[in-house]
């Protein structure tokens, strides 16, 4: 149980600081995304790869994010059922729903995934743009990284549920919204 108790923290910091740090780079999509529109639309000025930054920058925070959205209940699940029933209950569906859905549908991610990712990186793939941003190939690793983080929350869930079928219950997640 011990092995089980430590797994869990150990995931959960990593998706804590990672979600933390990534967040702030919500705020550069914001202060790029204005920087644009100022440029575009007071001084008539367009880059490309400004543009392309910002859509960057949200898609890392929505990838790489995702694990510290998982660790704190901020996925879409049907709350009308699942905030009704007990923590055991609770457990089940979350082992379900782990094992079930989203492990098979990371590994489809990864399998799917990787033979673009690696050829990518073999190709230095640059923007599609013919003046954006040079690193395509950087972005799309934050599709495995997207995979592990979330895979490796999921699996944080899964032990924690484990831990409240085996009467530890004061380690069922804490319910969003309550």
């Amino acid at each position: 149980m011990s092995a089980l108790i430590a797994f869990i923290r150990a995931v959960d910091a990593v998706n804590e600081v990672v979600g933390r740090v990534v967040a702030w780079l919500t705020f550069g999509t914001v202060a790029v995304c204005f920087l644009v529109v100022v440029l575009r639309y007071v001084f008539s000025i367009g880059f490309i790869w400004l543009q392309e930054l910002y859509v960057w920058q949200h898609a890392v925070v929505f990838m790489l994010g995702a694990g510290y959205t998982l660790l704190h209940g901020g996925h879409v699940r049907v709350d009308i059922f699942y905030a009704r029933m007990d923590p055991r209950r609770r457990a089940v569906v979350d082992l379900f729903g782990t094992f079930v859905f989203l492990l098979p549908w990371l590994g489809v991610v990864i399998y799917y995934g990787m033979p673009f990712q690696i050829l990518s990186w073999r190709l230095l793939e640059p923007s599609s743009q013919s003046d954006g941003l040079p690193g395509f190939f950087l972005l799309k690793s934050v599709i495995p990284a997207f995979c592990v983080l979330v895979g490796l929350q999921g699996l944080a869930i899964a032990a924690r549920s484990i831990l409240v079928l085996a009467g530890r219950e004061e380690y069922a997640p804490a319910q969003s919204g309550h």
